[in-house]
């Protein structure tokens, strides 16, 4: 018989429960798809969620489940599915960490981690498709026509992420051609100090510059899940607010997460059906 086997999607975690209820919804698309169960957990903070928030299941964190999965299984087999759009620290560094120390107290475990959203060859065409379908859904909504967008992502201190994003912002910009007035890329936030330039223009940035200083400018939104930076009322919401005070001619609407979008369960198969390939070859292991 074949060792048992789990699969795991995961993010990096938020204290707000839309962002867990946002995973687990998607891990359950995922296990219509596949026909096996996909597990939802976070690599940090949703744990802090009450339980009470999440219908009574409290949150999971990734390093903990493994260590349960493969303790009940010694045998067991894991595949990571990561909901990262690019290769974030946590997937070059963090989750490797954790599963070099899995290997020592599981070592006849086997496990293999996904690949991000965006890989560096391909072109993502569902993402820019799916980015593309958000911006024209909030020009229906509002009325607009012929705005101004910005790609916003969250920010990072790897220039390979901010590839991801300014390649979905050119791809964005092909997709509504002919629809807006142009597109350009920005970031949430980025760390201090030259080195983490490559993260420029920030968004509060952006909307202070002309021409994004005025009009109709939509900010779509480079984040999978709703939370502290992209719900109502986050981090996003409030620059734009923010910028709206400080100059009365601009205008500002966000896209919706991209979570919940069908095409996304498209991305996530390939990257879990390449990774089951490698799980099931004979030199696969935990890390």
């Amino acid at each position: 018989m074949p060792d048992p086997f789990a699969c795991f999607l995961f993010d990096n975690g938020s204290f707000r429960a839309d962002s867990t209820r946002s995973l687990r919804a998607l891990a359950a698309r995922l296990t219509a798809r596949l026909g096996h169960p996909v597990r939802a957990v976070s690599l940090l903070h949703s744990v802090r969620v009450p339980a009470a928030e999440l219908d009574g299941e409290a949150a999971q964190l990734l390093e903990p489940a493994l260590d349960a999965w493969f303790s009940a299984e010694p045998s067991g087999r894991a595949l990571l599915a990561p909901l990262f759009f690019g290769p974030s620290g946590a997937l070059v560094d963090y989750v490797p960490e954790k599963l070099a120390l899995l290997a020592q107290r599981h070592p006849r475990a086997k496990a293999v981690l996904a690949e991000a959203l965006v890989l560096p060859e391909e072109h993502p065409a569902e993402l820019i498709a799916i980015l593309a379908d958000r911006v024209r859904a909030t020009l229906a909504a509002r009325g607009w026509a012929s705005p101004r967008v910005v790609l916003c992502d969250h920010g990072t201190p790897l220039p390979a992420v901010t590839a991801v994003r300014d390649r979905l912002a050119a791809g964005l910009g092909r997709a509504l051609a002919g629809e807006v007035a142009g597109v350009a890329a920005a970031s949430m936030e980025r760390r201090e100090g030259p080195e983490f330039a490559f993260n420029e223009p920030l968004l509060e940035t952006l909307l202070a510059t002309p021409p994004f200083d005025a009009g109709e400018v939509v900010v779509a939104l480079q984040f999978l899940s709703p939370g502290r930076h992209a719900g109502p009322g986050g981090d996003v919401a409030e620059i734009c607010e923010r910028a709206e005070v400080a100059r009365p001619g601009l205008r500002t609407a966000m896209t919706a997460p991209i979570a919940d979008d069908a095409r996304l369960v498209d991305v996530l198969v390939r990257r879990i059906d390449a990774a089951r390939a490698v799980l099931e070859a004979p030199a696969s292991g935990v890390g």
